[in-house]
């Protein structure tokens, strides 16, 4: 076997050599492309979740925290990430991974990325970006036309201003709620008079001249966690983001909200944004945003909706009725790379008034001067990579009827999959889906008809054992590599909104099938019987229960 005695170096000529585009069509790079490509291509077919290998065996091979003092081949660092990194990666695509936001994406975005990667255009300015800039505005444009629908002319007038901005594309959810609650809270406490904005003089000096003793943002206890770090970032403190209370099906009670402001005014507290939740991130639940419109609008008081989830439902003209009312929304956010089918790192706040984020605008002489076109002057962020340029490629590729059909069978397989659940006699669904979201968890038909019977205590016994064998499960199925749901959670009514771990499943990949969710249940109920503590617990309970109310029935 002959031993390759190759040594890289470091030198100036290697150096170009690796920032140089290859002429030659068989190159070392090109013949490198290939096997990447032939790799994944392979690694996407395979349809498990993820193969069974230790965490820590994993991290071994990251392990040195020293930057190599000598550099490697091309080929031979490409072949450690294949075999180290692909090979252990998470198949966030397979048809049985539904656990998570996660999906199977279209596969045209592979190539179509080479575009993005190849220009390398940074979206903060127009000097770095170009035709990349006007692009993302009309995809700010296309998602605020979904929302709103103003007419054409508006799109004409403000769309491209100069002065004005429909939104910003993000990284996430968590920067376009950063983004919304700023310019809300720039908003509540702009110049006045001498005063000349909490932007430039602080939040002190805003509550002096405004004459408040606090502010609050208010938003169901089933609000996402990153509007704590929008509270913490903008300095209001997370204690004053207040969750209100929710009914039987996880949507925001309009009763505790009206009664939570008429405190907040009491005690001369300023509410300064009421967020609606279109799609909770643990159950796919939707706010009454209507009238929570109503209530922001008497209010005074910024009314946000988080989309991040249920935005792309806009898209079907069947569902869209859902989020009714979310076109009085003062700012939407929506995350691209959820249901709308774009690698991680796409999500975007839409702003219904252009003006509104004039309030978080900032210059600097060397970038985004003023009267500028640049992005960045309107934006939490500074340099981003041109990932609206997937956006807008999915959008006409797949178009508005093809992203309907997606969302129409998502839903509609959630609404079968909760079917299956309760038509089994061994799981309870939690929640009912409204989107493609919806919780649930194993219990033996047993121990459902000893939950009815039992005492206060044994009750209290049943359901913490329950919680242990939901978690049991769910890790032992992660660990089989199989499939994969997530869990979570909730305070179930039924149980008394006693704290409920439960299983939480997202079903947005188009490639999961009925079948693989009827095989998902049943390996979770092979593998509650491998429990040795949980099950065995639940079973003695169970019949300690049944037996005595046979014998009390005799």
């Amino acid at each position: 076997m002959a031993v390759d005695n190759r040594k890289a170096d470091a030198t100036e000529e290697s150096l170009h050599r690796i920032f140089t585009v290859p002429e030659a069509p068989d190159s070392t790079l090109g013949r490198i492309e290939k096997e990447i490509s032939e790799n994944l291509n392979a690694f996407l077919q395979t349809h498990i979740a993820a193969t069974e290998k230790p965490l820590v065996d994993i991290e071994k091979d990251f392990s040195s925290a020293d930057i190599p003092e000598t550099p490697s081949f091309v080929s031979d660092h490409t072949h450690f990430l294949l075999d180290k990194l692909v090979a252990q990666s998470v198949h966030t695509s397979a048809p049985s991974f539904i656990g998570h936001m996660t999906s199977a994406l279209p596969y045209f975005l592979m190539p179509l990325s080479k575009i993005m990667i190849g220009l390398n255009q940074n979206l903060v300015k127009i000097e770095t970006s170009k035709a990349f800039t006007p692009l993302e505005r009309q995809v700010l444009g296309m998602l605020h036309n979904l929302i709103y629908h103003e007419s054409e002319d508006f799109y004409q007038q403000w769309m491209h201003s100069a002065n004005h901005s429909l939104g910003a594309f993000c990284s996430g959810g968590t920067i376009a709620n950063i983004t919304a609650l700023w310019v809300a809270r720039n908003q509540a406490l702009r110049p006045d008079g001498d005063f000349r904005g909490v932007a430039q003089e602080g939040l002190f000096k805003a509550m002096k001249h405004y004459g408040y003793d606090d502010l609050a943002v208010l938003v169901s206890e089933r609000g996402h966690y990153s509007l704590k770090k929008a509270a913490d970032v903008l300095g209001i403190g997370r204690d004053s983001l207040i969750a209100i209370k929710t009914d039987d099906n996880n949507r925001i009670d309009l009763q505790a909200l009206s009664r939570t402001l008429a405190d907040l005014k009491s005690r001369n507290i300023k509410p300064f944004a009421i967020i609606g939740v279109a799609g909770t991130t643990e159950t796919g639940n939707i706010d009454p945003l209507e009238q929570m419109a109503d209530i922001a609008q008497a209010h005074d008081c910024h009314f946000h909706v988080d989309a991040a989830w249920g935005g792309a439902t806009l898209m079907s003209d069947k569902y869209r009725s859902l989020l009714r009312g979310i076109e009085r929304a003062d700012s939407v956010t929506i995350d691209a790379h959820k249901q709308l089918y774009v690698p991680m790192g796409a999500g975007m706040v839409i702003f219904k008034n252009p003006a509104l984020m004039t309030a978080i605008e900032h210059h600097a002489e060397y970038i985004l001067r003023k009267g500028s076109k640049d992005l960045g002057s309107h934006t939490l962020e500074g340099s981003r990579s041109g990932m609206a340029m997937l956006l807008f490629a999915s959008m006409n590729i797949i178009s508005r009827p093809g992203y309907e059909m997606l969302i129409n069978n998502s839903i509609e397989k959630a609404k079968h999959f909760a079917a299956l659940i309760e038509a089994h006699p061994d799981f309870e669904l939690i929640s009912e889906p409204e989107l493609c979201l919806l919780t649930y968890r194993y219990v033996p038909a047993a121990t459902q008809k000893a939950l009815t019977l039992a005492s206060a205590e044994e009750k209290k016994a049943l359901l913490n054992a329950l919680n242990d064998l939901t978690k049991f499960i769910q890790k032992r199925q992660r660990e089989s590599g199989k499939s994969f749901v997530s869990r979570t959670r909730l305070n179930p009514v039924k149980w008394d909104r006693k704290l409920t771990t439960v299983f939480r499943v997202v079903l947005a990949n188009p490639l999961t099938t009925e079948t693989i969710l009827e095989d998902v249940l049943t390996e979770q109920q092979a593998l509650a019987k491998e429990s040795s503590i949980s099950l065995p617990t639940i079973q003695s309970l169970t019949d300690r229960i049944l037996k005595r109310e046979q014998i009390s029935y005799s």
